[in-house]
């Protein structure tokens, strides 16, 4: 069942965007744009996995998208030892 949202979507899309307040967001400064790369999705391919249950709860208790969290996972393990 999919849980209600309790934000008030109706009134946050009619106020006006110049109201929102921005000063606790600190700037982002040369740095991060000089080191940002641009990532575009890849193209996915549907797998079947075999996983110790443990793991796969673990990732499932962290809710909708667990599945993009454990190809984020490999995705990381796969960059960090390719180089």
């Amino acid at each position: 069942m999919k849980k209600k949202s309790q934000t008030d979507w109706k009134h946050l899309a009619s106020q006006d965007d110049n109201k929102i307040d921005f000063s606790d967001i600190p700037r982002l400064g040369a740095d991060f744009w000089k080191n940002a790369k641009l990532r575009m999705p890849e193209k996915k391919d549907s797998v079947t996995i075999r996983l110790d249950h443990d793991v796969l709860n673990w990732f499932k208790k962290m809710g909708k998208g667990y599945q993009t969290r454990i190809n984020a996972v490999l995705r990381t393990f796969v960059e960090s030892h390719s180089h």
